[in-house]
C-alpha cells in the first residue's frame, strides 16, 4: 500500500492488486451535509447532482457517454462529513476516467438552467425516503443520536431543498471542493508511480479554502414515538459507543458481532427464530470521527412490538458476561471470509483506504485487522461492554401506538 501528499493538499492513496484486471478509485471531498446551513438542508447533496451535470469540455450527456465507453461502474453519495465520488472499471480506463473526475470537482459547470431538475431528483430522493417507515425511523434516530448539526440527514428537509439558490450551490461548492481534508484512494493493477505523476499534473494549482470545523455532537438520551396508522410498528434504537479510531473498537466490533452477525446471532436467533416476535431485527456499530454509537433496529406488529423491545433490549444487556468460545470463533470466521472477499474487489479496498485515513490516518493492511479481531477474548468483550453507557438508550418507534420505556429506557 502507498501514501503520497499532492502538492495541491490532497492525500494520494493506492493498494496494488496485480492479480485483477480492474482498478477503482474513491475520491472523498470535505463537503458532506454537516457543513451545510440550517436554512439549506440538502444543498450538498444538489451540489453532487449538479457537478455531474456538465465540467470542463463536456456537458452532461459527453459525462455519460464518456463514462459509458470507458466501462466505469460509477456512484455518488454524500454523508455527514463528505461527498464522495466512485468508479470501477477495466484497467486501461484508469487515466482517462481520472481526467474526467478532476474536472467534475473542479471545473463544474453548474448550470443554472438545470438548477430545477437537480431540485426535482432530490425532492423525489426526500420523498421516497418519507414513504419507507424503517428508514424515517433510523434516520430520526441518527439526530436524536447525534444532535440535529452532525446528525442530520443528507436528503436535507423539504424547506432547505426548496430554498436553495443557484448561488447557494456556487458557494458551496467553492467553500467545500477542496484538496485540504480531499482524498483519492485507488486499488486495483496500476502503475503507482505513473499514476502519482498523472494525479500531480491533474490537480496542480487546485486552490485551498479555509478549513471549516464540524459540528459538535449534542444527542440526547430518551424516548421518541411517531404516530402510523400501520398494523406495523418500527423501532430503531442505539447507545453510545467508541468510533473506529478509538484502541478498543474491534473489540467493541466483535461484540456487536456477536449480537448481530448472521442467522446464529444472538438478536437473530434469540428474538426472532426462537421467539417469531419480528421480522427482522439487527444491530451494528456506526463512526463519525471521535463519536460513534451502537444502532439497531426491529421491524415487528403492533402486537408484538412491547416484547419485541423488552427482549431485545434485555439480550443487549447481558451480552457481555455471556459471551461464548464458539459464538465469538463464528464471528472471527465471518470477518475472515469478508477480509478474504474484500481483497477481490479493488472498490471494496479503494473505499475502506479512504475511511482508514479520514479516521486513523494510516492504512490498516488485512493481516493488521485479522490480528485484532482475532486477539479479542469474552473476557475482553465483558470488560468492554460494561463500561458502556447503556443506560443512555435512545429509541424512536413509529406505529399505531407508542411503547412503554422503563427507568432511563
Amino acid at each position: 500500500m502507498h501514501h503520497h501528499q499532492l502538492s495541491c493538499g490532497m492525500t494520494l492513496l493506492g493498494q496494488n492488486m496485480p492479480w485483477l484486471r480492474s482498478a477503482a478509485f474513491a475520491l472523498v471531498l470535505p463537503a458532506g451535509c454537516q457543513y451545510e446551513s440550517r436554512a439549506r438542508r440538502g444543498v450538498a447533496g444538489m451540489v453532487c447532482e449538479m457537478v455531474q451535470r456538465g465540467a470542463g469540455s463536456r456537458s452532461s450527456r459527453q459525462i455519460v457517454a464518456e463514462s459509458d465507453n470507458l466501462g466505469l461502474d460509477r456512484s455518488s453519495s454524500v454523508t455527514t462529513a463528505h461527498t464522495s465520488y466512485g468508479a470501477a472499471m477495466p484497467t486501461e480506463s484508469l487515466d482517462e476516467a481520472l481526467r474526467l473526475y478532476t474536472d467534475i470537482v473542479r471545473r463544474p459547470h453548474l448550470p443554472g438552467d438545470q438548477l430545477e431538475d437537480a431540485r426535482s431528483v432530490s425532492l423525489q430522493e426526500l420523498r421516497a425516503n418519507e414513504d419507507e417507515p424503517a428508514q424515517r425511523v433510523m434516520i430520526r434516530l441518527k439526530e436524536r443520536h447525534y444532535g440535529d448539526d452532525l446528525g442530520h440527514s443528507p436528503q436535507g428537509t423539504l424547506a432547505g431543498l426548496q430554498a436553495v439558490t443557484a448561488s447557494d450551490v456556487r458557494e458551496f461548492f467553492e467553500a467545500h471542493y477542496t484538496p485540504r481534508g480531499a482524498t483519492l484512494a485507488i486499488a486495483g493493477n496500476f502503475d503507482w508511480e505513473r499514476t502519482v505523476d498523472l494525479v500531480e499534473q491533474l490537480f496542480e494549482g487546485w486552490p485551498q479554502a479555509p478549513e471549516v470545523p464540524p459540528p459538535a455532537a449534542a444527542g440526547t438520551p430518551g424516548y421518541e414515538h411517531i404516530e402510523h396508522p400501520s398494523q406495523q410498528t418500527h423501532i430503531g434504537f442505539s447507545f453510545p459507543a467508541w468510533s473506529y479510531d478509538h484502541p478498543d473498537y474491534f473489540t467493541l466490533r466483535a461484540a456487536v458481532g456477536v449480537l448481530s452477525d448472521g442467522m446464529s446471532s444472538r438478536l437473530f436467533d434469540r428474538v426472532r427464530e426462537q421467539r417469531g416476535l419480528c421480522y427482522t431485527v439487527s444491530a451494528g456499530t456506526h463512526s463519525m470521527r471521535g463519536v460513534g454509537g451502537v444502532f439497531g433496529y426491529a421491524g415487528t406488529t403492533a402486537e408484538r412490538a412491547q416484547e419485541t423491545l423488552d427482549v431485545t433490549l434485555a439480550e443487549i444487556d447481558k451480552l457481555g458476561a455471556t459471551v461464548e468460545e464458539d459464538e465469538l470463533d463464528r464471528f472471527k470466521v465471518r470477518i475472515h471470509s469478508q477480509l478474504i472477499m474484500q481483497q477481490e474487489s479493488s472498490s471494496s479496498r479503494a473505499a475502506a483506504m479512504a475511511s482508514d485515513w479520514y479516521f486513523l490516518r494510516r492504512l490498516l493492511t488485512p493481516e493488521e485487522i485479522e490480528a485484532a479481531i482475532d486477539a479479542v477474548t469474552p473476557a475482553k468483550i465483558a470488560a468492554l461492554w460494561d463500561q458502556l453507557p447503556k443506560n443512555q438508550y435512545r429509541i424512536v418507534t413509529l406505529g399505531p401506538k407508542p411503547l412503554q420505556v422503563n427507568g432511563s429506557r
